[in-house]
């Protein structure tokens, strides 16, 4: 069929399909250029506000003047509004828009947090909150930055060395998210101010260094019924793969998270706080010890704001700390979001094993001493821990393999079972191990070699290296 573009109608309807192509152009062409004027108003505002800042960074640097520039700055900020287009947001938060959808961003947008302790896990964990999209957030920390700081804090740079943690964090969330509500607090948490502090959090993150008021916030928020989600200890660690959430309950192997729960316990809290921590046990690792003057100035345990407040120096390798903060960020979001992370993958799996290696030495020490034992010098977790971390999973056995049957077993009959003195060995290896060592009265290393005994002497010095760490 052959179109006459002559005809009248053909004509008009050209005309009209012209005219709605026209109308479509200029209306994109509007739309773009409106955005990138509000782009260029934005950028202008954030010129404006460098500005600002960089006249008041040429103030004597001496922590008392940057502080008192801080908080003029902040109520000057504070005095005026700023029109922040919510489109800009949106397109600023897409790819979380993208994963989280409509209702999740909104319940995500509309959520509060505080955050308790803004040093190395505290800080990333805030900035990456903001970026994903809260809209309200309240720091709380009464410490300063040092230089020390700056090998793990998320904001802090040179000219923070002397101001306020919290500072550092309001003013880098200031410059990449001004529609967030900040509130900063130069403070500390105590349980005689209750809830002051944690008013309107719909998430509390603990990320407190010192052990009792880090119980006392986690027992006030679990009575209160405010969500609180706590970090363990990243000091001294050095492997990601180890660093796991679970439940308080079901933590091992980290000795702030074991004082921790066994704290709640005698206060009658035993589960429901979810936590980071790794599984990883330090190696040579120590605290580094304090130079003599401080100990002349008189107790050590006076030089903190509390008494108890740790004031020896924990190494501290800069990623872990963050990654610390990025699993409580993480978790606090998809929870707020309605897509809670339901079944994280915990070391808790071995618990069978575990559970099973201790029965089994439990079994094979009655034999061995012909007595009825009800309990071991230690418990599954340790013997989880000697089985994957001490002897790495294999048997002590050269060619030392994986064992298909894994078991425990006493090594030195003429020492009383302990840590140090336990191997792990395939199940049928460990039986001979008993009939030749404990009943036949051989020396373990003519039975398995001069080799073995080295690998075996190994081991216990690493178990003493755990147990210096551990007490």
């Amino acid at each position: 069929m052959n179109l006459d573009i002559s005809s009248h109608r053909v004509q008009l309807a050209l005309a009209a399909l012209g005219a709605s192509v026209a109308t479509a152009g200029l209306l994109t062409a509007y739309q773009q250029h409106s955005r990138h004027q509000k782009r260029r108003d934005l950028e202008q505002e954030i010129k404006r506000s460098l500005k600002n800042q960089g006249a008041a960074s040429r103030v004597p640097k001496t922590p008392a003047a940057q502080d008192a520039v801080a908080d003029i700055t902040l109520a000057a900020r504070q005095s005026e509004e700023y029109e922040y287009d919510d489109e800009l947001i949106r397109e600023q938060l897409a790819r979380n828009y993208a994963f989280f959808g409509e209702e999740g961003m909104a319940q995500i947008r509309k959520g509060s947090v505080v955050v308790v302790g803004c040093g190395g896990v505290g800080s990333w964990a805030a900035i990456m909150l903001v970026r994903s999209g809260i809209s309200k957030i309240r720091l709380v920390d009464f410490d300063q930055v040092t230089l020390s700081s700056l090998n793990r804090h998320a904001t802090a740079v040179l000219a923070d060395v002397g101001t306020p943690k919290v500072r550092s964090i309001e003013r880098t969330i200031k410059q990449m998210a001004r529609w967030v509500q900040v509130d900063a607090r130069i403070d500390i948490w105590r349980k005689e101010q209750g809830g002051d502090l944690l008013e309107g959090a719909d998430w509390v993150i603990d990320a407190i260094d010192n052990i009792t008021t880090k119980v006392d916030l986690l027992k006030y928020c679990h009575d209160h019924g405010i969500k609180v989600f706590s970090s363990m200890g990243a000091g001294a660690k050095c492997d990601p793969t180890r660093i796991q959430i679970a439940d308080i309950s079901d933590t091992m192997y980290d000795p702030l998270a074991r004082s921790v729960r066994r704290r709640l316990r005698l206060q009658g809290v035993s589960s429901g706080i979810p936590v980071v921590y790794s599984t990883e046990v330090p190696g040579d690792v120590k605290l580094l010890p304090l130079p003599d003057q401080e100990f002349q100035k008189g107790n050590v345990k006076e030089l903190g704001v509390f008494d108890d407040f740790r004031v020896r120096i924990l190494p501290v390798l800069g990623p872990l700390p963050s990654i610390f903060g990025l699993n409580a960020a993480t978790w606090i979001l998809c929870e707020l979001a309605g897509r809670p992370i339901t079944n994280p993958l915990s070391v808790k799996g071995r618990k069978k094993l575990n559970e099973r290696l201790y029965r089994d030495l439990l079994h094979r020490e009655q034999k061995i001493t012909g007595q009825t034992i009800n309990k071991l010098p230690f418990d599954e977790d340790a013997c989880g821990l000697l089985f994957d971390d001490i002897h790495r999973g294999r048997s002590v056995v050269p060619p030392r393999a994986v064992p298909s049957r894994p078991a425990l077993v006493r090594w030195d009959a003429t020492q009383p079972l302990a840590l140090g003195n336990c191997v792990a060995m395939e199940e049928k290896d460990a039986d001979r191990h008993v009939k030749e060592c404990f009943e036949g009265g051989r020396r373990p290393e003519d039975v398995w070699g001069e080799e073995c005994a080295r690998v075996v002497e190994r081991r216990k010095e690493e178990v003493r290296k755990v147990e210096a760490w551990v007490s």
